[in-house]
């Protein structure tokens, strides 16, 4: 039986990098796989994923690839989606159909909270009903686990109001212990 899961880490953690490996891997196996991303995410260009390392590779929009018929996303051996935090509850009840009826692995990558420290609604989702959820792991400046998604202004300062939804890269979000997140010290001093 097919899973669903949801590999979730901080800003950095090289999230969109794994998930271009796996359709990679997919493919080099002759297997078809598709690698999906909201269409909100316009960072990088339509239909095109691009990691933080320098990795890219055409995508799908998510919004659009889920409202196909069963027939259509049969067609493929895995779903991969990036930026998966964005989701809504009704694409993750997708993912959950997708997984346990039509027997296609779906593996998410994304946030698990915001720059406020708050739940995405896809990650939520995601956390409830994924079958397997793994931590992708990366640092904060003092060496310590980052677990927080620091908005931070141009005068280098953590941001801690504003909109849930923000494209950005490193000059807008870093990845922060949850000591430096709470006290707001960005950089050794």
């Amino acid at each position: 039986m097919a899973k669903l899961y949801f590999r979730y880490g901080a800003m950095g953690s090289s999230k969109s990098a794994n998930a271009i490996m796996v359709v990679y891997n997919y493919k080099e196996r002759n297997q078809t796989a598709v690698l999906l991303k909201p269409v909100s995410d316009n960072r990088d260009g339509e239909q095109i994923n691009v990691s933080r390392c320098g990795l890219s590779m055409e995508c799908k929009y998510a919004e659009t690839f889920l409202n196909q018929s069963d027939e259509e996303i049969s067609k493929y051996d895995c779903i991969v989606i990036d930026e998966a935090q964005f989701l809504t509850k009704a694409q993750v009840e997708t993912l959950v159909h997708i997984a346990d009826d039509l027997n296609i692995p779906v593996i998410c990558y994304g946030l698990r909270a915001d720059f406020q420290g708050k739940l995405f609604e896809g990650s939520l989702y995601l956390l409830s009903w994924a079958d397997t959820i793994e931590e992708i792991k990366t640092i904060c400046w003092c060496g310590k686990k980052a677990t927080c998604n620091a908005r931070i202004g141009p005068d280098g300062k953590i941001v801690r109001e504003g909109p849930q939804f923000l494209l950005g890269g490193n000059d807008t979000y870093i990845p922060l212990c949850r000591k430096h997140f709470r006290s707001g010290q960005t950089k050794e001093e």
